[in-house]
């Protein structure tokens, strides 16, 4: 017989409990949509799984550009980088193919580009665009834009002033893509940014450059600067659409589309724009107040992974161990109706306790003399959330096979890669030679 496991970094907190989107999200019926989103300035789709956000907000693109070539006018697209548009690309390509979606009639420019930053690196947003899209559509490159990243230091504000008055030229953009930073950056508009930024050279924050590390080999490759568009530039597109995926992006929704407009957080600058909307997996979209803690914006209908959740975060919100949680507790937590159609507090508790016991697997309740294939998505993966397990199921007798899902090879520059391969070549000729010596000596 043949187990599967799967090992991921844990998420903190009652959301970890649980694990599949549709237990996730409650889900109000229509006439208690309003009731239930009316803490968030900002209109939010969840989508899952993530081939579904790309595809609708694809859609979305080919339609407008659609009609705009019925209408007989150029489409403007404002276009973002990173790893979450590339759905939307792949996805636009294949219309391109399949659907027969031509792009003769659009424009694009670019958000941003790191500065300094020739356009053939791979790290260049150029060459990105060109990869995910450009080269792949009937795309005219004359009509492609993008921040300059090799021009001379003091050619910089010329060159921003320039952008801007060609987006000024082609009409505006029509539907401006965004991605969103952990510290709510848009573009590259960091903690600061006004709202009547435009186009410049920006000075990156720390923990922006620390997030682009991987990409850069170490965060000490990554620039320092960049260009980009600013606040009131993108503002000023007929309509934006912010693209988030992943639980690492869910605080910075929510203070996005529930906190108070803050010159630290550039994204909350879209509350104010009217045809602004977020696109979002179920993931990036937990901390919302209507899918962490829906009982706090109206009455829910209990079932009991809803019930978990609220049992999990009372308890933490009080200080409280689970058993101990009493009437009070729920009463002054907006969780009242928790308990009254379940027996009271202490029903709902001990069930709540049970439920989460039965998780921690012993040994007797694991697999024994059998073959466990456990899934990592990146080495250490496997030994740090599942390490424990990993152990027992040893102790069991079964054999374990770790299949980690990427190589890590992209992790480290090829000639130091060479280099420590010349190392052990030298090693291994020095130990081959010790050995001949040490037989010669037996001998």
């Amino acid at each position: 017989m043949r187990h599967l496991w799967g090992a991921s970094p844990s998420i903190h907190g009652p959301s970890s409990i649980i694990h599949h989107p549709s237990s996730i999200i409650h889900h109000p019926t229509a006439c208690y949509h309003t009731i239930m989103t009316n803490l968030e300035r900002i209109p939010v789709e969840i989508l899952d799984p993530p081939h579904l956000l790309a595809l609708t907000v694809a859609q979305r693109i080919a339609t407008l550009i659609r009609e705009r070539a019925s209408a007989d006018r150029r489409c403007v697209l404002g276009l973002a980088t990173g790893s979450t548009p590339i759905g939307i690309y792949h996805e636009l390509v294949r219309m391109h193919h399949e659907e027969g979606l031509s792009f003769a009639n659009v424009t694009t420019f670019n958000l941003d580009e790191y500065w300094p930053m020739q356009p053939d690196s791979v790290h260049s947003y150029h060459r990105f665009m060109r990869e995910h899209l450009f080269d792949l559509v009937d795309l005219d490159p004359a009509h492609t834009h993008l921040p300059r990243g090799d021009t001379a230091r003091d050619s910089v504000a010329a060159e921003c002033t320039a952008y801007e008055t060609m987006i000024r030229d082609a009409g505006g953009i029509d539907l401006q893509l965004l991605g969103i930073g952990k510290t709510g950056h848009i573009g590259f508009n960091e903690p600061g940014s006004g709202a009547d930024s435009r186009t410049r050279l920006v000075n990156l924050d720390t923990v922006t450059r620390r997030d682009a590390a991987s990409d850069f080999y170490g965060e000490q490759n990554v620039p320092r600067q960049a260009i980009t568009m600013g606040v009131a530039t993108i503002l000023e597109a007929r309509e934006i659409v912010l693209l988030a995926t992943g639980e690492h992006k869910a605080a910075i929704i929510r203070r996005t589309v529930e906190g108070e407009i803050d010159h630290d957080v550039a994204a909350t600058f879209l509350q104010a724009h009217p045809r602004t909307t977020i696109y979002c997996d179920a993931a990036a979209a937990a901390q919302l107040t209507r899918i962490a803690t829906p009982w706090l914006v109206d009455e829910v209908e209990w079932s009991r992974g809803l019930e978990l959740r609220a049992v999990v975060w009372l308890s933490l919100k009080t200080g409280r161990a689970i058993l101990k949680l009493t009437e009070r507790d729920y009463i002054e937590h907006h969780l009242g109706s928790l308990i009254a159609g379940s027996g009271g507090p202490g029903t709902v508790n001990g069930r709540v306790f049970n439920t989460l016991g039965a998780k921690i697997r012993g040994k007797s309740k694991l697999p024994h003399n059998q073959t466990v294939i456990c899934f990592s998505p990146h080495p250490d993966d496997d030994v740090i959330s599942a390490g424990g397990i990993l152990h027992k199921l040893h102790v069991n007798g079964n054999r374990i096979v770790v299949a980690y899902c990427t190589s890590g090879n992209i992790a480290v520059f090829d000639h130091d890669v060479l280099r420590y391969i010349e190392v052990l070549e030298r090693l291994a000729a020095d130990e081959h030679l010790a050995r001949r010596r040490t037989d010669s000596l037996t001998d």
